[in-house]
């Protein structure tokens, strides 16, 4: 059974973190600035849904993702992840890279795929 992938981000400075394992107790949990920070839900912000939603193609045992995005210096993809069972595989971006990232291709695979504007994004693998 995969563990759940969660990020969470501070609404006061930007920052997010990856959490391997969420606390459930009231009132509780991750702060930053003095405030808790949030979980970020993929595919919910106001974007360009095709600009961001990661993308996959099937090569053999590989599977070969990519992200239609802009890889400005004040926009672009920070990460994808490509999470299966109990495996995450992050490849990093900065400006002027080109985000594509692969790994084994595993059915029933989840991509996620950071922009540092618009949050976190999306897709399943069939």
């Amino acid at each position: 059974m995969s563990r759940e992938f969660i990020v969470k981000k501070c609404m006061k400075c930007g920052a997010y973190v990856k959490v391997f394992e969420d606390c459930t107790c009231e009132n509780c949990g991750i702060k930053c600035c003095g405030e808790q920070m949030i979980s970020l839900v993929p595919n919910s912000e106001d974007a360009a849904f095709e600009k961001h939603v990661p993308t996959y193609e099937i090569q053999g045992e590989k599977i070969l993702v990519r992200v239609n995005h802009v890889m400005e210096e004040e926009h672009y993809i920070e990460w994808i992840a490509i999470v299966f069972d109990d495996h995450e595989k992050i490849t990093y971006f900065k400006p002027g890279d080109e985000p594509v990232a692969h790994c084994k291709y595993v059915p029933g695979s989840t991509i996620y795929a950071y922009c540092n504007k618009h949050n976190l994004w999306k897709a399943d693998v069939k």
